[in-house]
């Protein structure tokens, strides 16, 4: 007994002295309980939203404030016409625009009823849906605390429009995403693998004393991952529209441009973990962690990050797949052109760059 207590406290300090065993027992699933408890919810929080108020009388003025003051909606912008709706909405900001009808206090008091029209961004149908069920609860709610004491059935009838994904299909959200993810996984984690398996196997120190160049080794292990990454995208597309009706409203050659800068970004990431790590586990380990799981958490595929709180809402902005699904949410679903989408395409384009030029360097070091 002696001696079986004796060696279960030796294991006890191999496990204490290893940090990596003590990240994997107690600092993996604490961030896991962190992210899925932030994450994962589905309330709306400061929905970025904008006014179309062609009455512009008490009433349309205290539902606005009201609509404000609930912490739910945050207002981006104060519209003057009809016409500006369908262009804020391409700009990718604005998730829901409310319209009051002219004189709208004025046909409230006289007909005890009148009109608002809730227009919302259904590219992403899950949050449309509970925005417009957000307002329609407010503006009911508004009603019946304003005329608790009145006997006339004083009535709002909201109008609840869906742009862009009128039957609120699922897959619009889920073929973008879904393309991201693959992708990713595709492009770095079997690049990452695949330059590792060289080194565990003693064939990348052949290569390094060969005349080929670092960029040519480099070139030549990513250029397969590319040309299959291209032709994965390809039939994700095809099916996504044929299968499911996902449509390509705009140019299909910005969209291959977005794609094919989305698969040298996730290269370029595959190259850099194959930098760091020491054996393809540590690579596929790395790449599941660092790029698999933040894509699905934390790129606005799955759970908006609008309502994610601020700390998570500012780390998305280094996850590649992120400003992809965006840009290509912009094309597919909005169809809009490149001087929509620049912010997202510069983006891309400098992590690309980023992580190029830290991979090369790490390579010639190991040339050295």
């Amino acid at each position: 007994m002696k001696q079986l207590l004796g060696f279960i406290r030796k294991e006890f300090r191999h496990i204490f002295r290893d940090p990596r065993t003590m990240i994997i027992l107690f600092g993996i699933p604490i961030v896991q309980l962190l992210l899925f408890g932030y994450v994962i919810t589905t309330e709306i929080k400061d929905a970025h939203i904008a006014i179309l108020d062609k009455s512009n009388d008490e009433v349309t003025r205290e539902i606005t404030h009201k609509l404000l003051s609930s912490g739910y909606f945050k207002l981006d912008a104060m519209l003057d016409n009809d016409g500006q709706i369908d262009n804020i909405f391409r700009k990718g900001n604005i998730k829901e625009v409310v319209v009051f009808q002219q004189d709208f206090g004025k046909k409230l008091e006289r007909d005890g009823k009148a009109d608002v029209q809730v227009i919302a961004d259904a590219s992403d149908p899950n949050t449309a849906q509970l925005l417009s069920n957000y307002t329609n609860a407010i503006v009911q709610d508004y009603l019946q605390k304003k005329f608790i004491n009145y006997h006339i059935p004083y009535e709002i009838k909201p109008q609840v429009r869906m742009l862009f994904n009128e039957s609120l299909k699922g897959a619009f959200m889920y073929v973008p995403g879904t393309m991201a993810l693959i992708l990713i996984i595709i492009s770095a984690m079997m690049t990452s693998i695949t330059i590792v398996r060289e080194k565990e196997m003693g064939t990348m120190e052949i290569l390094l004393v060969s005349p080929l160049k670092s960029h040519h080794i480099i070139i030549g292990k990513v250029t397969p991952y590319l040309i299959l990454s291209v032709i994965n995208a390809i039939t994700i597309v095809v099916l996504g529209n044929l299968v499911f009706g996902v449509p390509v409203r705009g140019s299909l050659i910005l969209l291959m441009s977005v794609v094919i800068l989305y698969i040298m970004l996730a290269l370029s990431l595959g190259i850099l973990i194959s930098t760091i790590a020491a054996s393809q586990f540590s690579a596929m380990f790395v790449s599941i962690m660092a790029l698999m799981l933040p894509t699905m958490l934390l790129s606005g595929f799955i759970y908006p990050i609008d309502n994610m709180p601020v700390v998570l809402q500012v780390l998305s902005n280094i996850m590649p797949a992120r400003w992809f699904i965006e840009a290509v949410k912009a094309v597919m679903l909005k169809g809009v052109g490149a001087g929509y989408i620049w912010k997202q395409l510069l983006i891309m384009t400098g992590m690309t760059t980023v992580f190029l030029v830290i991979s090369m360097k790490k390579f010639k070091l190991r040339l050295e």
